[in-house]
């Protein structure tokens, strides 16, 4: 039996004798079996890729104790008698450890040895001690690897250049996978299983040629682990209203696409620190954009139009619809709501409600119009929204009711003045 892990042999006689114990661990690979001849029972065998011949432990009734209470996540350390050592193991997988505990804990024991998956005592080949592999770069499609796997160890990984038409599956299941840079190729579509990527913060898709954002994405793991996308230079129109679900996202860029809107609950991103989505084609920005709380943003070359306050677009219905009614007390009184009380539709419905100036929520009977905005009102660093040397740019603004609207009619026409 044979378990790949990081290994540090500590002697408990050391501190004894004024000298300190190694700190750093080594990858190794540990083994058991019996040494030539069958006689003393098991042993353990420890090889690293500095003395791959490795050193043998007797293991009948020489343990002293095993220390398990870590090894959910992959450690654990036996203490042996003689020598007086402490065998410190961590980075293993978990399944293969718990295994080769029990039987280090049977051949300790001495009982049911020809049932343990022995090995025989042999060193290791130099591949099977080497540090594992956690970073790939790969700049150019002659070098990307089409017979081969990519080591399930890579934390980063990039693939640039190398005009893949979609995302290869064998990333997908690379689970360590922390960094995934796919930047400059021509992808056209994210496949839905890139969320099983349960450790990936950092997504690149710079150039190329993907139309949309899948929205199975907002809804997977990666609403608990992305923090900075980038979908630069794309042919993107609309980001779809779910996108707002990963709420980790710190860094976001979107520029050069085609862009006519933001996600409507925008203001949902309260972790987002560094937004660009220069070059769209953005007409307004989203009432929850208020919301935000940035270091940087760039808003540079979009197409803005000028804000109107006093030409509103009314979509008042009087008196209100039952339906209008109920969904603002819903949401206004804060009454839980979720598809096994509510029809989808309704629920979805609510999560769209536009909030008012005056705090109260409304669905579809509105006053809309779009005012000014200072944008370091959301911003430290604001990148210029225009050539004119601009940093203000148009938000859309709701209101419930015709007092409401009037109220603001009042204060924008006593500013003016």
């Amino acid at each position: 039996m044979r378990l790949p892990c990081d290994v540090v042999v500590v002697s408990r006689l050391l501190p004894s004798a004024g000298m300190r114990a190694p700190g750093r661990a080594a990858r190794a690979l540990l083994a058991l079996g019996k040494p030539t001849g069958g006689e003393g029972g098991v042993c353990l065998l420890v090889s690293t890729a500095r003395h791959r011949p490795g050193a043998k432990y007797q293991l009948r009734e020489n343990i002293d104790q095993l220390f398990t209470k870590f090894v959910d996540e992959g450690k654990a350390t036996l203490r042996l008698k003689e020598p007086a050592v402490d065998i410190c193991l961590s980075k293993a997988n978990v399944s293969e450890l718990r295994t080769f505990l029990y039987a280090v804990k049977l051949a300790h024991q001495g009982t049911k040895e020809e049932t343990l998956p022995l090995s025989k005592l042999v060193s290791p080949k130099a591949s099977e001690v080497e540090k594992p592999k956690t970073k790939m770069t790969i700049t150019s499609k002659k070098d990307y690897p089409l017979t081969r796997n990519f080591p399930y160890s890579l934390e980063y990984l990039q693939a640039s250049y190398c005009k893949l038409a979609r995302i290869d599956m064998r990333m997908l299941c690379l689970r360590n996978l922390r960094k995934l840079d796919l930047s400059h190729n021509s992808i056209k579509q994210l496949p839905a299983t890139i969320g099983d990527l349960v450790c990936l913060q950092e997504l690149n898709l710079q150039d190329n040629q993907l139309e949309s954002f899948n929205v199975a994405l907002c809804n997977s793991t990666l609403k608990r682990s992305l923090q900075s996308l980038d979908l630069s230079q794309n042919k993107i129109k609309a980001l779809p209203t779910e996108f707002c679900y990963l709420q980790k996202l710190v860094h976001l860029k979107l520029d050069d696409n085609n862009l006519i809107r933001l996600p409507f609950k925008i203001g949902q991103l309260s972790h987002l620190r560094f937004l660009s989505v220069a070059r769209n084609k953005l007409p307004f920005l989203p009432s929850e954009f208020a919301k935000l709380s940035l270091e940087s943003l760039d808003l540079f070359g979009n197409y803005f139009e000028q804000p109107k306050p006093l030409v509103p677009d009314i979509h008042l219905q009087i008196p209100l619809t039952l339906l209008e009614y109920s969904a603002r007390a819903t949401i206004n009184y804060r009454i839980p709501y979720d598809c096994h009380i509510l029809p989808y539709h309704l629920c979805d419905d609510l999560e769209m409600s536009k909030t008012c100036q005056c705090g109260r929520a409304c669905l579809t009977c509105f006053i809309q119009t779009t005012v000014t905005m200072n944008l370091h009102s959301v911003a430290h660093t604001v990148v210029l929204v225009d050539n004119m040397g601009g940093t203000e740019a148009p938000i859309l603004c709701y209101f419930c009711s015709l007092t409401c609207y009037s109220q603001f009619l009042d204060r924008h026409l006593q500013s003016v003045r």
